[in-house]
């Protein structure tokens, strides 16, 4: 069933707005774009981030609890929830009783997409680098689009924007089904994989969902869609999507690239075509195969939008990426440090593959958190799987995401099935101590070391890499000493 579309408030009325659940990447992103838009923004949230700060600068007031209390602070017309907020939340029963309306961040951010020249990003990996790419290659192009991502987007500096102009590209969530709710222009889908077990009991669910978001899309929009990823091209099969435009290897896409070399230390060259056509050879700073599927799909949709190939190559050629997306965050004693977003088994897949195709033969060490019970319950043999790859691996504790811990489900699921699978040099780390402690005392000058997950893990780089210069620091200190 799709999901529901309802207008139930005017955007564009003056407002003050609660948003529960401030924090997040893309909650905040939106609190941006509503107060650019003139509306009074305060939220609530039980952990600070970096998102957060960024409002305060903004003059948005954020309260680190959340409570009906929040109601008589600040008087709000309208309270926006993410899906992790129960309905039954104090906070929001005692809106219903004021007659404040409650609804949900896709309801918001899909009313104010719905009237403009959306570009709508959906998958269940790389949506975030996608967005960014097409979000930069249009400001490049100099379109002024209004954009919401649900990561940091390194050349802009924010995670969402208000622009002047027709356009706007957004990061689509499927977690909840409710990217249902918006209906794009240009539809770009990068995979379909079977991910957030809490609301897909299968893969079959995910398909039926992002068919239903696609037959949502408006009247002749092109459907910009992965050919190599098996969950997509099952869609493509069904012969429901009216205006595809496939993508991925060879001259034989609609859009396609050829002769892929990917250099030492990072980034890749390659061929682009569009329908057998050669366009051009084009080159990027972000390493790894699957970054190179995405920079076909930005291409793809920069021409749905009017931006001619030489344009968006050159511009995504200068492209840095999206904040923890293969994010560097230093080097010490020869060790290079990265860290990653990856949460789900294809992710880290991708991301390992990457670093091991720009640092042939260098040692790599991965720390990874798992993200949520139930995704690590479902496949933690998946995870060690491809976990198995590393050189050595270090398991963080579960980051719950407000989930309920579920008996017997815990990082040692995946620890098991790699001391099955004889990896004796896997290990379970209490906390980020612990793990820094273990990893300086392995790695070697050469070394590369990933941090991954889709938690806090990303404070951890830091850690490392500090706890690195001191220890060099001591040896020097000692060598001049003797």
């Amino acid at each position: 069933m799709r999901a529901e579309r309802r207008a139930f408030i005017d955007v564009n009325d003056r407002l003050n707005i609660h948003l529960m659940g401030i924090g997040g990447a893309g909650m905040s992103g939106l609190a941006l774009l509503l107060d650019a838009m003139g509306h009074s923004v305060s939220g609530c949230d039980m952990e600070n981030s970096f998102y957060m700060n960024r409002l305060r600068q903004r003059g948005v007031s954020i309260e680190m609890s959340h409570g009906k209390e929040h109601l008589d602070i600040y008087k709000p017309g309208l309270i926006i929830h993410t899906s992790a907020i129960a309905q039954d939340h104090p906070e929001l029963i005692e809106a219903r009783k004021r007659g404040i309306p409650v609804v949900r961040r896709a309801e918001i951010l899909s009313a104010i997409f719905n009237a403009r020249k959306g570009v709508g990003i959906a998958g269940t990996h790389g949506k975030t680098t996608t967005s960014s790419m097409i979000s930069f290659v249009s400001e490049s192009a100099g379109q002024k689009p209004t954009v919401a991502i649900g990561g940091e987007l390194s050349d802009i500096g924010c995670n969402a924007k208000l622009g002047d102009g027709e356009y706007m590209v957004a990061e689509l969530d499927e977690s909840d089904g409710s990217f249902e709710l918006f209906r794009p222009l240009v539809t770009v889908v990068t995979n379909v994989d079977w991910d957030h077990i809490d609301h897909y009991p299968t893969l079959d669910s995910v398909i039926e969902a992002f068919s239903r978001f696609i037959v949502g899309s408006k009247p002749g929009a092109p459907v910009i869609i992965c050919a190599e990823d098996a969950g997509a091209s099952r869609l493509l099969a069904s012969g429901e999507i009216g205006n595809a435009t496939p993508y991925g290897w060879g001259r034989h896409r609609k859009w396609g690239a050829e002769c892929a070399r990917f250099l030492d230390g990072g980034g890749s060259v390659f061929t682009v075509y569009r329908d057998g056509l050669r366009l051009g050879e084009m080159s990027l700073r972000l390493s790894g195969e699957h970054n190179v599927l995405n920079s076909l799909a930005a291409l793809a949709a920069a021409d749905a939008m009017g931006i001619p190939f030489e344009t968006a190559s050159k511009a995504l050629s200068v492209f840095k990426g999206a904040k923890r997306r293969l994010q560097a965050v230093g080097e010490a004693r020869g060790v290079l440090i990265y860290d990653d977003y990856g949460h789900h088994p294809r992710e880290i897949a991708a991301t390992m593959k990457a670093l091991s195709g720009a640092f042939q033969g260098r040692p790599l060490h991965v720390i990874f958190q798992p993200h949520r019970y139930t995704r690590t319950n479902a496949l933690f043999a998946d995870f060690a799987k491809v976990l198995g790859e590393a050189e050595r691996i270090y398991l963080l504790p579960i980051y719950s995401a407000d989930e309920t811990p579920i008996a017997g489900v815990s990082s040692f699921l995946i620890a098991d099935e790699l001391h099955s699978a004889g990896r004796a040099d896997s290990a379970v780390c209490g906390d980020f101590q612990e793990a820094t402690d273990m990893v300086c005392d392995n790695v070697k000058p050469g070394d590369i070391v990933l941090t991954i997950g889709a938690g806090n893990v990303e404070e951890l780089g830091g850690q490392i890499l500090g706890a690195l210069k001191k220890r060099a620091a001591i040896e020097d200190a000692t060598a001049v000493g003797a």
